[in-house]
C-alpha cells in the first residue's frame, strides 16, 4: 500500500477577506506608513547620536558673552593699595574658569555703567594712623562702602578682599604696623561680608610689589598664554624636569620710576646664572605647585632714593657742597648769588627748601649734556659689587639680551616723554635727547610764554619746571645705571596697555587667586571622562553612526520587495465565485486525481 501524500494549496489571504479590494488598499497604506516612519526613526537616531558625539566647540568669546548677559556667573575680587600718600581701591571681576589646565583666570578691572573704572582714593596714607590705629578701619571703610555698591549683594561672601600696604607702612615701626592690621582684621569682617583671612591684610615688601607689577604687565600683554601666534617665543628649561625644555611666549621686563624709588623686573632665562636670593623670585602662576609650565624666575630690585624727586634732593645737596668747596660761604642763600644749575632751562630761577626749612636759590644754565654728566655720581657706580655684572649702588644685575628683550617703562618714563614732548610710546634715545637738549637750552621767559598759552596741557607747573632735570635723570638711569645701550629700540613708555590701567594690584590678585581654577579644572576633567569613552568605543560608535542609515535602507528595500512579491502571488479579483477546493480534505493520491487539484468553479 502506497503511502498517502498530502497536497496543500495555500490560498491568498485576500480569499477570506470580506472586502478584498478595500483591505488590500488599506494594507498598502499601512505598510507605506510603517516604512516611512521607520526611515524617519533611523534618521532621528543617527542625528541624535552624532550630536551627542560632537564636542562642544563654543569658545571663550561666546562664554564671555554669556557671562556678560548674566552677572550671577561673575566672580569678584577687591585689592586696596595702601600707599604713603593715600589708599586706593580697585575692583576686579572674572567669569568662570574654562577648566583647561593651561589657562589662567580672565581677570578684568570692573567699570561702572558709564564705562569708568571703579577706582577710588582717600587720603591720608594708612601709615598716618601710627598713633591712632583704632581709626584705621574707618579709613578703609570709606573705600569698601564705595566698592560694595558695584558688587551684587549675593556675591559679597565669596569676594576675596586684600588690603596690601607698601612703602608708607614699611617706614613705621613693626609694632605700629601690627596694631593697624589687627584693627582691620577685627573690625572689617564685622562691617562687611567680604571674604577675609589673616594673610589678606599685610605689609608687602618692595620686592613683592615689583613681582606683582611684572605679573600685571605680562598678563595684560597675554604673555602667560601658550599659543605661539603673534608673540616672540623662547625655549626654557623646566625646573625639576631633568633638563626638559618648554617653548613659551617671551615675557617683557618692566621699569617704574616714581618720586622716591625706581624699580626694575624681568625674567631670567639663563638657568645657570647664579644670583643673590634676595634679588630673584621664583613665581608659579599655575593652580598647582607641580605646574612647571607657569613657573618663572624673575629678577627684581628696588632702588630707594633713585626716584625723580629724591634724586633732585640729592642733586641739590651735591651742588651746594660743590659751591661751598669753591669758597662760597653761603652758597645759594639769596637771589643775588644763586647756585648755577645746568639741569634747569636758561635763566630759570628756582627757590628750594631743605629738610631744615632753609631756603636755597638756583639759576638754570640750560645744558642738557652737562646736566647728565653732573648726575653720574648720584648712581654710585663705584660701590663695590659682590657679583658682576652690576647696575647701580653695587647691586648685581643679570645680563640682558638687548637684541631680543623688550621693556615697558611706567610713571616717570611716561611723564617725561609725553607731558612736554608728546613722544610717549616707543623710546628712541636720539629723539629723546634732541627734544631734551632743545627744551633745556631754551630761555625760561620763552618757555613761560608757551606754557601760559596752554601749549603743554598735560604738564602741570611742577612738571614743566623740572622737565629738564627729570629727562636727564631718566636717561642717565636707563643707559648708565641699567646699562642699556644708546641704540636700544625695545623700550616703550606707557600709562595704559591695551587701554587698561596696569597696576601692581592686578598682579597681586592674579597671584593670590591662582588656586581658584583648580576646582573648575577637576570638574571639567570629570565631565570630560564621563562624556568621552575609550577609543575602541568611539570607533565602533562611529561605524555604527555611519552605516545605520544604510542598514535601514536595505531593510526597507527588502520589505518593499517582499511585500510586492506577496501581492503578485494573489490572483486578480474576478466576478466568478470561488470556493475552496476539496483537495484540502483529500488525503490519497487517487482522491486528489478525482477531485482535481486547485479550485472548483461552480
Amino acid at each position: 500500500m502506497s503511502m498517502a501524500r498530502i497536497y496543500i494549496n495555500w490560498p491568498c489571504p485576500s480569499m477570506f477577506a470580506a472586502n478584498q479590494q478595500g483591505t488590500s488598499r488599506k494594507s498598502f497604506f499601512i505598510g507605506s506608513f510603517i516604512i516611512v516612519a521607520f526611515i524617519l526613526l533611523c534618521v532621528v537616531v543617527v542625528v541624535k547620536t552624532r550630536s551627542a558625539d560632537r564636542p562642544d566647540n563654543k569658545g571663550d568669546k561666546s562664554e564671555l558673552e554669556d557671562v556678560n548677559k548674566s552677572g550671577s556667573k561673575l566672580h569678584y575680587g577687591i585689592v586696596i593699595d595702601c600707599g604713603s600718600s593715600g589708599s586706593r581701591i580697585y575692583v576686579y571681576y572674572w567669569p568662570p574658569h574654562s577648566g583647561k589646565p593651561g589657562e589662567l583666570l580672565n581677570i578684568q578691572q570692573l567699570r561702572d555703567g558709564e564705562g569708568n573704572l571703579v577706582v577710588k582714593k582717600v587720603a591720608p596714607g594708612l601709615s598716618e594712623y601710627e598713633d591712632t590705629p583704632h581709626d584705621a578701619s574707618d579709613h578703609i571703610s570709606k573705600l569698601l562702602r564705595y566698592a560694595s555698591q558695584y558688587i551684587p549683594k549675593e556675591h559679597h561672601k565669596e569676594t576675596p578682599l586684600y588690603i596690601l600696604a607698601t612703602a608708607g607702612m614699611r617706614m613705621i615701626p613693626e609694632k605700629a604696623q601690627k596694631a593697624i592690621l589687627t584693627d582691620l582684621l577685627t573690625d572689617i569682617p564685622k562691617l562687611f561680608d567680604f571674604q577675609v583671612a589673616e594673610n589678606h591684610f599685610e605689609v608687602i615688601s618692595g620686592k613683592l610689589e615689583g613681582v606683582y607689577a611684572w605679573i600685571a604687565v605680562n598678563y595684560v600683554l597675554d604673555k602667560f598664554s601658550h599659543g605661539p601666534e603673534d608673540h616672540a617665543l623662547v625655549s626654557v628649561k623646566l625646573p625639576g624636569q631633568g633638563g626638559k625644555t618648554h617653548l613659551r611666549r617671551r615675557t617683557v621686563g618692566m621699569m617704574d620710576m616714581g618720586g622716591g624709588s625706581v624699580q626694575i623686573a624681568f625674567e631670567v632665562l639663563n638657568e645657570r646664572e647664579e644670583l643673590p636670593k634676595h634679588l630673584v623670585a621664583e613665581v608659579n602662576l599655575g593652580c598647582q605647585d607641580s605646574d612647571t609650565e607657569h613657573t618663572y624666575r624673575v629678577y627684581v630690585t628696588t632702588f630707594l632714593g633713585y626716584g625723580a624727586n629724591s634724586a633732585r634732593e640729592r642733586y641739590e645737596e651735591k651742588l651746594l657742597k660743590q659751591a661751598a668747596k669753591l669758597g662760597d660761604s653761603r652758597p645759594g642763600q639769596n637771589t643775588t648769588y644763586p647756585v648755577l644749575d645746568p639741569c634747569l632751562p636758561q635763566s630759570m630761577p628756582l627757590e628750594s627748601e631743605d629738610e631744615k626749612s632753609v631756603k636755597h636759590y638756583f639759576k638754570g644754565t640750560g645744558s642738557y649734556d652737562e646736566c647728565r654728566s653732573g648726575l653720574m655720581p648720584l648712581l654710585n657706580l663705584t660701590v663695590p659689587c659682590p657679583q658682576e655684572p652690576c647696575s647701580m649702588n653695587g647691586v648685581s644685575q643679570p645680563l640682558i639680551d638687548h637684541t631680543r628683550s623688550s621693556f615697558y617703562g611706567f610713571s616717570e618714563f611716561w611723564y617725561s616723554m609725553e607731558d612736554v614732548y608728546h613722544k610717549g610710546g616707543n623710546y628712541s634715545s636720539a629723539i629723546f635727547n634732541k627734544y631734551s637738549s632743545e627744551f633745556c637750552g631754551s630761555s625760561w621767559s620763552q618757555l613761560s610764554k608757551w606754557y601760559d598759552q596752554h601749549l603743554y596741557p598735560k604738564a602741570d607747573e611742577a612738571r614743566f619746571k623740572y622737565q629738564c632735570f627729570k629727562a636727564a635723570w631718566l636717561s642717565t638711569v636707563f643707559h648708565n645705571g641699567f646699562k642699556f645701550p644708546e641704540e636700544y629700540k625695545n623700550l616703550k613708555s606707557a600709562q595704559l596697555i591695551n587701554n587698561k590701567d596696569v597696576q601692581w594690584t592686578l598682579g597681586a590678585l592674579i597671584y593670590r587667586t591662582r588656586y581658584i581654577p583648580l576646582r573648575d579644572i577637576e570638574k571639567h576633567q570629570m565631565e570630560y571622562q564621563s562624556m568621552h569613552k575609550p577609543s575602541w568605543f568611539r570607533v565602533s560608535r562611529l561605524f555604527y553612526n555611519e552605516y545605520l542609515i544604510l542598514v535601514c535602507f536595505f531593510i526597507v528595500l527588502a520589505s518593499i520587495v517582499l511585500y510586492m512579491q506577496r501581492l503578485r502571488l494573489c490572483p486578480k479579483r474576478t466576478n466568478i465565485r470561488r470556493v475552496p477546493s476539496m483537495s484540502y480534505f483529500l488525503t490519497e493520491e487517487d482522491q486528489m486525481e478525482q477531485g482535481k487539484k486547485g479550485f472548483i468553479y461552480l
